[in-house]
């Protein structure tokens, strides 16, 4: 571990974008000043965010402080676990393997598909009517 006290590292997924800054503590982890508990009332979206730290044997360790906006829970939950995964390997440059392996160094590309105008959805159509 570098001699730096805090570490920073952006993760996107969907139209979330999250800011996360990690320091080494007591396991503490709070997302827009609340605690993550109160955040996030799944407990999967809680199992999501923590899935890096698991990885590399971190949970537990780490004071988190995450700044995030945009799109829905799910959505922020991954940008999260991004962003903790490029701070983990700011932090140490050995987590980047294990992370990588684990896909949580790659951005996750898939958005949601814009309606289409004269249809109901963006890939659902109207019921064909031949009389």
């Amino acid at each position: 571990m570098s001699e730096q006290l805090k570490w920073y590292g952006t993760g996107r997924r969907k139209e979330s974008s999250a800011r996360v800054w990690i320091r080494a503590g007591s396991g503490e982890i709070t997302v827009n000043n609340r605690s993550l508990e109160n955040y996030f009332g799944r407990p999967s979206l809680r199992l999501i965010i923590r899935q890096a730290l698991d990885v590399t044997a971190q949970n537990g360790k780490l004071d988190i402080s995450v700044n995030v906006c945009g799109g829905g829970l799910a959505g922020q939950a991954g940008a999260i676990r991004h962003g903790i995964s490029r701070a983990l390997c700011e932090m140490e440059i050995g987590h980047r393997v294990e992370l990588k392996k684990a896909g949580f160094m790659t951005r996750d590309p898939r958005k949601v598909e814009r309606k289409k105008y004269g249809q109901p959805g963006a890939r659902k159509r109207f019921q064909f009517s031949k009389r």
